[in-house]
C-alpha cells in the first residue's frame, strides 16, 4: 500500500503505482480539509445563490439554475452524458495511476466532495477494480472529461470495469469486490471530471518509460562504440565540465565508466588513423545528455501537476467557491511535447550509430551489415531499414501539439491544450524507441564480436551475455523478426541497461559515476 500526501506526493512513488500496481490511499491527514470543503459545500447546495456546477449549468449552461431538489441529478446526469469516449481501452496500468492521481487532487482539500468519494476510490484500488476508459475524447480543456467521466461512471454503477482479470459490468465488478457505488452529492461529479489526471497519467507513463529506454541507449551506444574501435577522447570530463549542462555531464561519465578497461579500445589508442568518429558516436553525451535534461525538466512540471487540485471551482481556505481554470492541461501538454522531442532525438542517433556499423565503409573493418558471409547473406540489412522507419515514425510523432487548439463546447473552452493527444503519443513513441534500441543492441554485440580476440570492458561483456542469453549470434540469415521482439523486451524491462553494473542516471537526482583513474 503506498500512502500519498497531498501536495508531496515523488515522482519514485508514482512510477511504483504505475510499475507494481500497487494499491494508494492517502495520508490521514488529508481528511479533515476535505470534509471541510464537503460542508461548505453543502451549505452551497442549499442556497439560493447561484454557484457554477453546484446549483447551475455546465460549461456554456452555467447561467441556469437548478433546483436544490435536483442538485444530485445534476452530477449524475453530467457524469453520464460526458461519457463520450471512443478508440481503445486504456491499459490498466495508466488507469490506476489516474485514479490515484485523483486521489492526489481531491486530497488537497479543495474540490469538495465527501470523504466517501475517496473511499469509493481507494477500495476499487485496493481490491483490483478497473474502470474501462476509452483513449480518444479529450482535448485537455475543462479537464479530461471523456476519460475521468468513464471512470467515474464506474463509481456510480454504470459502464464498464474489470475485476480479477474479467471484464464485466461496473455495478457487477464493484459487488463481486465487495464495494458499493457512491450516490454522488453536489459537485462531486464536476469534481471528479474536471482535472488533467488522465493527461498527467499517460504522460508519466511516457516519461517513466522513456526515462528506462535513454538508461538503455546509454549502454547499447557505449557497446556500439565500441563495436566501430570509436574513440572515448570525447568523453574526457573536461570537455563536459566546461559545457556545465548536468545530463551531458552524466551521460559522458557513464560512459566513461562502461567502457573503462576495454582491449578493443585499447587496441587503438595510438596510430588510429581516423582523426574523429562521426557525430552519433562523438556526440552522444550531447545528445542523449541533452534529451536527458529536457526529460527531467517535464518530469518536475509532471510531479507539480500530479500533486495539484485541478478542477473548477475550488474552495478556497477562506471558504470561498471561486471559479478558475486549474483545469486547463497546458503544462502537462508542454511536458509531453518535450518528452515527445526527447525521445524522437534518442532513437535519431542511435538509429544512425546502427547505419554506421552496418556500412563497411564506414565501420572500421567490420563485414558489410554484419554478416560473416554477406552477399549469400543480407545479416542486418533490413533490421537496419526497420529502426529507420521506426525513427521517422517518431520524429513525425514528436510534432508539438500544444498548438493545435481548436474550440470547443459552443465556443465557451475556445482554447485548449490538446494535452492527452501529447501525452497518449508517448507510449507508441517509446515502443518504437525500445525496438530502435534492440536493434542497436543486436548490430553492437554482433560487432563485438568481430572483433575477438580483443574483449570489450567488463560492464559491457555483462550485457553482451544478457543479450545472448536471449538471442543466439547471427551466423547464417534467419527470421530475425524474433530476434529483434526479444532484444526489444530487453531493452524495455531494463535488463540490458541493469546488467552493465554501472550506476545510471536518475529521473529524480544526478547519478554521476566516477571517472576512471
Amino acid at each position: 500500500m503506498e500512502t500519498l500526501e497531498p501536495g508531496a506526493a515523488t515522482l519514485a512513488q508514482l512510477e511504483r503505482l504505475y510499475r507494481d500496481g500497487t494499491p494508494a490511499r492517502l495520508a490521514d491527514s488529508a481528511r479533515a480539509p476535505v470534509e471541510a470543503a464537503a460542508a461548505r459545500i453543502a451549505v452551497a447546495a442549499t442556497g439560493t445563490e447561484p454557484v457554477y456546477g453546484i446549483n447551475t449549468g455546465f460549461g456554456k449552461l452555467a447561467s441556469l439554475k437548478i433546483a436544490a431538489e435536483d442538485t444530485a441529478m445534476l452530477q449524475e446526469n453530467l457524469i453520464l452524458s460526458h461519457c463520450c469516449g471512443v478508440g481503445d481501452a486504456m491499459p490498466e496500468a495508466v488507469v490506476r495511476l489516474m485514479m490515484a492521481l485523483k486521489l492526489l487532487s481531491l486530497g488537497r482539500g479543495a474540490s469538495g466532495v465527501r470523504w466517501q468519494v475517496i473511499a469509493l476510490i481507494e477500495g476499487m484500488l485496493a481490491r483490483g477494480v478497473t474502470p474501462l476508459v476509452p483513449a480518444q475524447g479529450s482535448v485537455g480543456a475543462s479537464g479530461d472529461l471523456a476519460p475521468l467521466a468513464h471512470m467515474t461512471a464506474a463509481m456510480i454503477g454504470h459502464g464498464r470495469a474489470s475485476h480479477g482479470g474479467t471484464l464485466k459490468s461496473a455495478a457487477q465488478a464493484l459487488a463481486d469486490a465487495g464495494l458499493v457505488p457512491v450516490k454522488l452529492g453536489p459537485k462531486e461529479g464536476l469534481a471528479m471530471i474536471n482535472g488533467t489526471q488522465f493527461s498527467t497519467a499517460c504522460a508519466l507513463a511516457g516519461l517513466f518509460d522513456g526515462w528506462r529506454a535513454a538508461q538503455a541507449a546509454l549502454v547499447i551506444s557505449a557497446l556500439s562504440t565500441d563495436a566501430i574501435m570509436g574513440s572515448t577522447a570525447p568523453l574526457h570530463p573536461e570537455i563536459h565540465a566546461l559545457r556545465g549542462h548536468p545530463g551531458q555531464i552524466e551521460a559522458a561519465a557513464t560512459l566513461r565508466a562502461l567502457l573503462d578497461g576495454s582491449e578493443i579500445r585499447e587496441s587503438h589508442r595510438t596510430g588510429d588513423t581516423r582523426v574523429q568518429d562521426p557525430y552519433c558516436i562523438r556526440c552522444q553525451p550531447q545528445v542523449t545528455g541533452a534529451a536527458m535534461d529536457v526529460m527531467r525538466m517535464a518530469a518536475r512540471t509532471l510531479e507539480v501537476e500530479a500533486n495539484a487540485a485541478t478542477d473548477n471551482p475550488l474552495v478556497l481556505s477562506d471558504g470561498q467557491i471561486v471559479s478558475g481554470g486549474n483545469f486547463h492541461a497546458e503544462p502537462v501538454g508542454f511536458a509531453a511535447d518535450m518528452i515527445a522531442l526527447a525521445l524522437a532525438e534518442i532513437g535519431a542517433i542511435a538509429q544512425r550509430r546502427v547505419a554506421l556499423m552496418v556500412d563497411p565503409t564506414l565501420s572500421f573493418d567490420l563485414p558489410a551489415f554484419l554478416a560473416p558471409n554477406p552477399g549469400l547473406n543480407s545479416g542486418f540489412m533490413i533490421a537496419e531499414v526497420t529502426s529507420a522507419a521506426l525513427m521517422s515514425e517518431n520524429k513525425h510523432a514528436a510534432h508539438p501539439t500544444v498548438t493545435d487548439s481548436t474550440p470547443t463546447s459552443a465556443n465557451q473552452e475556445d482554447h485548449v491544450s490538446m494535452a492527452a493527444h501529447g501525452a497518449r503519443r508517448l507510449t507508441p513513441m517509446v515502443r518504437n524507441l525500445q525496438a530502435i534500441l534492440g536493434i542497436e543492441a543486436l548490430c553492437a554485440v554482433q560487432g563485438i564480436e568481430f572483433r575477438r580476440p580483443l574483449e570489450t570492458s567488463a560492464p559491457l561483456r555483462q550485457v553482451a551475455d544478457a543479450l545472448r542469453g536471449a538471442v543466439p549470434p547471427l551466423r547464417d540469415d534467419r527470421y530475425m523478426a524474433d530476434d529483434i521482439a526479444r532484444a526489444t523486451a530487453l531493452v524495455g524491462d531494463g535488463t540490458l541497461a541493469l546488467a552493465a553494473g554501472v550506476p545510471l542516471p536518475l529521473l529524480a537526482g544526478q547519478n554521476i559515476p566516477q571517472a576512471p583513474g
